[in-house]
């Protein structure tokens, strides 16, 4: 727990109740028997309701009954669902953060933090559906950009410059995270990998996008590139990795230009 006797109490008053629990600020409640439940318990029994069930299934009800107390005991240790949601979502972001390596390539280093990151929304698919209400202020997370600030501790940017591109990465991730989170729903659902890729569906797109109405997407739609027909000719890749490497490319050529000034 973190020892709160030299903090500006009055820096932290701001700071969300979930925030400041996942900080250990919080006081623990001494009535009842000793370890028979902590915020700890609560957030893994919710974390393993919301990866069965959903996140519209974690209630303060049903984590409480999963762990066999009383909802009123739940809310001697954490004051309201959304301090529990923010828990939640500081607790899956405690990530195996790579050791750090003399001379390694920021690039590479850049492609691991966004695996890792598309992975959290894979694993737990119900993290994307909780909104973002303010810059990360959780531990865990903030370790995580601790990490890919890592990668650019030696560019010659200033502190805004590496904070956009984090959220640049960032935005990436989540992005293709939750798409591949729905790939993954669907697939679970019964679907079939041609269906989300649009490939079941190639056939009738080539008898109704006409190229009178869709004169640029028509020539797309009849080389089969739009529903990853002829994958044989596909000289980029995975779309995926196509995208990062795009991004990896620009933040390179923004340093050439600032290193050239």
């Amino acid at each position: 727990m973190q020892n709160s006797d030299h903090l500006d109490h009055e820096a932290l008053k701001n700071l969300p109740n979930g925030a400041k629990l996942g900080w250990g600020l919080g006081k623990q409640p001494k009535r009842g028997p000793k370890g028979e439940l902590s915020v700890k318990k609560i957030v893994e029994a919710a974390i393993t309701i919301a990866d069965k069930d959903g996140l519209s299934a974690v209630s303060m009800n049903r984590v409480a009954g999963s762990l066999g107390f009383t909802t009123m005991s739940l809310y001697r240790y954490i004051s309201s669902k959304d301090d529990l949601l923010l828990l939640m979502q500081d607790s899956v972001c405690e990530i195996p953060i790579p050791p750090e390596v003399a001379g390694s390539d920021w690039r590479e280093d850049m492609r691991e933090y966004v695996k890792a990151c598309i992975d959290v929304f894979r694993v737990h698919p119900w993290f994307g559906e909780i909104p973002i209400t303010s810059v990360p202020v959780a531990p865990n997370n903030l370790l995580v950009i601790d990490w890919v600030l890592r990668a650019m501790r030696n560019f010659p940017l200033n502190d805004y410059e590496k904070m956009s591109i984090v959220l640049l990465l960032s935005s990436y991730s989540r992005s293709c995270g939750m798409i591949q989170r729905d790939m993954d729903r669907a697939l679970q659902a019964g679907g079939s990998p041609d269906s989300f890729s649009g490939l079941d569906y190639s056939a009738a797109l080539k008898q109704l996008v006409k190229p009178e109405r869709f004169p640029n997407l028509h020539p797309v739609i009849m080389s089969g590139a739009y529903t990853g027909e002829n994958e044989s000719d596909n000289t980029v890749g995975d779309d995926f990795d196509f995208g990062l490497e795009r991004i990896l490319d620009g933040i390179e050529h923004y340093l050439v230009k600032k290193m050239a000034k």
